[in-house]
């Protein structure tokens, strides 16, 4: 039997709120302001998902064939930060669920603070994690790096055996096993055969998450 852990470390997109697809496809709207951009939300899913924004924008600049402008990213920002205050939604069943664990959680996500933490916000989240929120922009490292969740974890005074990673990415669970953790991946039964990497445990309802802890 595995043993429970002491700290579930917690993905933000995809895991605590359902952000990707409305991230990705206003990500791919506002590249083709600048140019045609053959590029179907299914494909945009599959490049981005768990990749930072940079790499991104690098990818949709190498589809149009010429550099998106310098204020394209925060121009972005601005245009998903007011999405989200209106549109966002937490993931089916998290509320529960965060309620049920009885372990301390934190979150540690590629993303910068502001947006984890407006996304907590307005999803009714950030209660269950003031305090313990983790960003790669302020280390300077982004996953598959194991960065963020070993920092993550040396924060909480957790070793890093004695963590639970929660992801719903291939990076984010890359960078979850390279820490030397246990990654449980959040993959909804649509995107299950899409999803191919070694050493994760996968699952597709947030309400089987206690027992997976257990």
């Amino acid at each position: 039997m595995t043993p429970s852990p002491s700290l579930v470390i917690f993905d933000n997109d995809g895991v605590l709120v359902d952000s990707e697809e409305l991230s990705t496809q206003m990500l791919v709207d506002a590249a083709r302001e600048y140019g045609p951009l053959a590029m179907e939300l299914s494909e945009a899913m599959r490049l981005f998902r768990g990749r930072k924004m940079a790499e991104c924008v690098a990818i949709l600049s190498e589809r149009l064939g010429w550099p998106l402008p310098e204020d394209f990213i925060p121009n972005y920002r601005a245009r998903q930060a007011e999405a989200f205050r209106h549109r966002l939604k937490p993931i089916p069943e998290i509320h529960d669920t965060l309620r049920e664990i009885r372990l301390p959680i934190c979150v540690a996500s590629n993303g910068p603070r502001e947006k984890i933490a407006l996304a907590l916000s307005v999803t009714g989240l950030l209660p269950f994690f003031e305090g313990r929120i983790f960003s790669s922009y302020e280390l300077g490292t982004w996953k598959p790096d194991p960065g963020l969740y070993l920092h993550a974890a040396a924060a909480m005074g957790v070793a890093p055996a004695d963590c639970v990673v929660v992801e719903d990415s291939v990076l984010g669970v890359r960078a979850g096993i390279a820490a030397g953790m246990r990654v449980l991946a959040y993959i909804a039964a649509g995107d299950a055969e899409e999803f191919h990497v070694p050493g994760a445990t996968r699952f597709e309802r947030m309400s089987e998450l206690p027992a997976l802890l257990r």
